[in-house]
């Protein structure tokens, strides 16, 4: 488990993240191979996976946008938090791809990233970050599952990974 950065209060406040304007969405969460082994060793149902290894998502007619399958609509909560997937996980953060390189970047449509990036503790956790998906075991796991690491042109790339 990747330890959290952003209080639980910001994000519980924050209507952003789990949403998106197209049911098929670049930004929804792509799943490891190791993520939807524990999907399923925790009971969920094959239905929110999709075939593209990713989480349905589904429509929400109240905001006229999809959501995540697994958010709770009316108390904005993770129904699977305590076992989500890396992705979610590590969100506000992703997986950049430029070219042939891979970066560590952040989404500042996360409000709480964009006000903080310049502190210290963001730029602790950077490093923290930055350590944990240089480890051999998570590597190997993200060159296994090339579907993590994408094209987001609207991120802003922080320290380059050796991916």
């Amino acid at each position: 488990m990747i330890k959290q950065l952003i209080p639980d209060e910001y994000c519980l406040k924050c209507l952003g993240c789990c949403r998106f304007a197209e049911q098929y969405s670049a930004w929804s969460p792509n799943l490891l191979d190791e993520d939807m082994k524990e999907l399923s060793k925790n009971g969920l149902s094959p239905w929110v996976i999709s075939s593209h290894k990713k989480i349905r998502l589904v429509l929400f007619q109240k905001e006229n946008n999809f959501t995540c399958s697994l958010l709770g609509q009316k108390d904005n909560r993770c129904k699977i938090y305590s076992y989500r997937p890396f992705e979610c996980q590590l969100y506000p953060f992703l997986l950049n791809k430029k070219g042939k390189k891979v970066y560590l970047a952040v989404d500042l449509n996360c409000a709480y990233a964009k006000e903080n990036l310049e502190t210290p503790p963001f730029k602790k956790y950077i490093r923290y970050l930055t350590q944990l998906l240089s480890r051999p075991r998570r590597l190997s796991s993200l060159k296994n599952n090339p579907q993590v690491i994408q094209e987001y042109p609207d991120a802003l790339n922080l320290e380059q990974l050796k991916v």
